[in-house]
Formats: C-alpha cells, sequence, structure tokens
C-alpha cells in the first residue's frame, strides 16, 4: 500500500471516529426522552431492601457494581485517586512501555478518542501499566509525550501490583497477572460512568469497537446531563 493509500486510509478512519458517532449521537437526543436509550450496566448486581414507584408500580432498587477507591501515582509523580473522576466520564485500559505493537495500537486508538474530546471536562482517559517495577512516572512521562495530550486529559498509572492487578481484576472486571516474563492482560478499553459503573466493553484494536465506544461516550455524557438537570 502506498503512502497515498495509507493518507486516505486515515482520513477515513478520522471521519469514521469523529463525524459519524455525532450523527448518531443526534439521533439519540434530538427527539427528546423517548427516542434516548442508556447504557447497559455491566458487572455482578444485586436486589436491594429498598425500592420506588413507577406508574404505581413498585420496582426494587438494584444495586450495581462500582469500582472501589484506590490511589496509584501518575506520570506528573502526582497521586490519582478515584475522587478525581466525580461527575466524570473515562475511558481505562491496561498497557506497559515495554510492550510490542498491541499496546501501540490500543494507545493509538485512545490518542484519537482523546484528541476528539480534548477540551471536553467530563470526559477523562485512563491507561495503567501491568509492569510498575520498571514503569515508574519517569518512564511514564517520557511514553507519554508520545501522545502530546495533557495529564489531567489522559493519565498514564502506575502502583503496585497489589493494587493494580486487583484493581483490575475486582474493579474493572479484566484480567492482568505477570506469569514469568510475561504479561497477561486484557487489550479492552472500560468505559465508567460518573457514578463508577461499567457502561461497556470494546477490543481497543478493533476500529468498529473504537467506533462504538465513541457513539456511546457521547451516549453516557448525555446521561450524565440528564441526571444533572433533573430535579430533586
Amino acid at each position: 500500500m502506498n503512502n497515498l493509500s495509507l493518507k486516505v486510509k486515515k482520513i477515513i478512519v478520522l471521519v469514521l471516529i469523529l463525524a459519524v458517532p455525532g450523527f448518531l449521537y443526534y439521533l439519540l437526543t434530538v427527539k427528546g426522552k423517548n427516542r434516548y436509550k442508556p447504557l447497559a450496566i455491566y458487572g455482578p448486581k444485586q436486589v436491594a431492601k429498598t425500592g420506588h414507584r413507577y406508574h404505581g408500580k413498585y420496582i426494587p432498587d438494584t444495586i450495581y457494581h462500582k469500582i472501589g477507591n484506590f490511589e496509584l501515582t501518575n506520570q506528573l509523580g502526582k497521586p490519582v485517586t478515584v475522587k478525581d473522576f466525580e461527575y466524570k466520564v473515562f475511558v481505562v485500559n491496561f498497557f506497559y512501555a515495554n510492550c510490542p505493537e498491541v499496546c501501540a495500537a490500543v494507545n493509538k486508538n485512545i490518542e484519537r478518542l482523546a484528541w476528539a474530546y480534548r477540551k471536553n471536562r467530563m470526559v477523562k482517559f485512563v491507561s495503567i501499566t501491568v509492569d510498575p517495577q520498571r514503569d515508574n512516572p519517569a518512564v511514564l512521562l517520557n511514553y507519554a509525550k508520545t501522545y502530546r495530550l495533557p495529564a489531567d486529559k489522559w493519565m498514564f498509572l502506575t502502583g503496585d501490583t497489589s493494587v493494580t492487578y486487583n484493581l483490575a481484576r475486582k474493579g474493572f472486571l479484566v484480567n492482568a497477572v505477570k506469569a514469568g516474563d510475561e504479561f497477561i492482560f486484557s487489550n479492552q478499553l472500560i468505559l465508567i460512568d460518573a457514578e463508577k459503573r461499567i457502561r461497556g466493553n470494546y477490543n481497543g484494536t478493533s476500529l468498529p469497537d473504537v467506533v462504538r465506544l465513541n457513539d456511546e461516550i457521547k451516549v453516557q455524557i448525555s446521561e450524565e446531563l440528564r441526571k444533572i438537570k433533573a430535579p430533586d
């Protein structure tokens, strides 16, 4: 494939990521609440002892799986906890700096998304290393320079494996483990809502999945704004 064909392909990718999702978002919201379909909520759930009435019918409340608290360190050496994502929608993935092509492919797709949302304060992107022994803040800062996005938009986080691996498995519900000299972890992108619930999982190397994620980020933004505007 020649350079011209590659450039055309990149332009098509950008159009798919930026233009098509915006059109879908319009279709979902322009006609009002009757056209709005919220995203699914993933993970284990249980029926609460409380409930509410809807059109005169009593409906038990549901307790959904949520990401627990954590404390990690970003590429600037500053602590990051779950409180840093209050009222935010964020996308999470796992990686490591010395990872071969797959991490580069996933993070390139994240870069496109993060660039598209660079001015939206409600949306954050988070990449957590599975190799904290080598990926200290200085290494992550150098790695992040490749993508030229501010640390408050795209956070590269490190921390002890007892925290990060547990957070991956029990919080984000994906695999992360070191087996000998190899790291086994998911290439999924995980969409988290403002209540710290999982709202979507996407193959980070798949263009259709990345386009779908972009669609669904906009859907989730709409849901969060509806919550803010809704009366008490």
